[in-house]
């Protein structure tokens, strides 16, 4: 039986109350983090677990922080977010882009570039995810993870409307359905890695780069 078509992401469900250009939004560095010890630590394990030694990694919509393990021998990362100072403060970043993906969704990198890619609590401000996942499709190696980690934790005015209208189960369904859209992608998995009560909630959904 063929796969039922995907339901359809209507414009207000990426309304923001704060619509006005992020990039003054992000002008000014935030130089914190944004999930505490625990649930970073939590993700750094996944991410060992996830991501080979010798890979070259997408790490977007990134700030002065990845969550990669330190003793990882990775080939580099390519970091992409909104604000310079922050990927400058970044010492694992091997490479440093600036861009607005809800302007401009086209990432600047050839196909089947990188062998894994990462967004860490950040998918909540994309208002254009099909474009966003259909071009780390693009940029990543067939079988390559793409892994979208998130929490409780968001800039509320800047978090689309369906984002901030669901709780995490539902959360998972909907990276789920990017990665359906995209259509580059195998059946992603989600789990659960909160590191327990007193601590902030952590989930990762990935997709792997579907061959051919």
């Amino acid at each position: 039986m063929a796969d039922e078509p995907a339901p359809a992401l209507r414009d207000e469900y990426f309304e923001r109350e704060d619509d006005t250009d992020d990039a003054f939004f992000y002008r000014e560095p935030r130089l914190v983090t944004h999930i505490d010890d625990e649930a970073i630590a939590a993700l750094t394990a996944f991410y060992r677990q996830l991501i080979p030694d010798g890979a070259l990694v997408l790490d977007l919509m990134t700030s002065w922080v990845s969550h990669f393990p330190a003793a990882r021998q990775l080939a580099g990362v390519a970091g992409l977010g909104m604000n310079m100072v922050e990927l400058e403060n970044n010492p694992i970043l091997t490479e440093r882009v600036v861009q607005d993906l809800n302007k401009n969704p086209v990432l600047p990198w050839g196909d089947a570039t990188f062998d894994a890619a990462v967004v860490t609590v950040s998918v909540q401000y994309l208002v254009r995810p099909q474009d966003v996942f259909a071009e780390v499709g693009r940029v990543l190696k067939p079988g390559a993870p793409f892994a979208v980690a998130y929490s409780n934790r968001c800039f509320p005015t800047k978090a689309v409307a369906i984002w901030q209208s669901l709780g995490p189960r539902e959360h998972a369904e909907l990276i789920g359905l990017y990665f359906r859209l995209a259509g580059t992608f195998e059946p992603p998995q989600a789990y659960n890695i909160s590191p327990g009560p007193g601590h902030d909630p952590m989930y990762v959904v990935v997709g792997r780069r579907r061959a051919g």
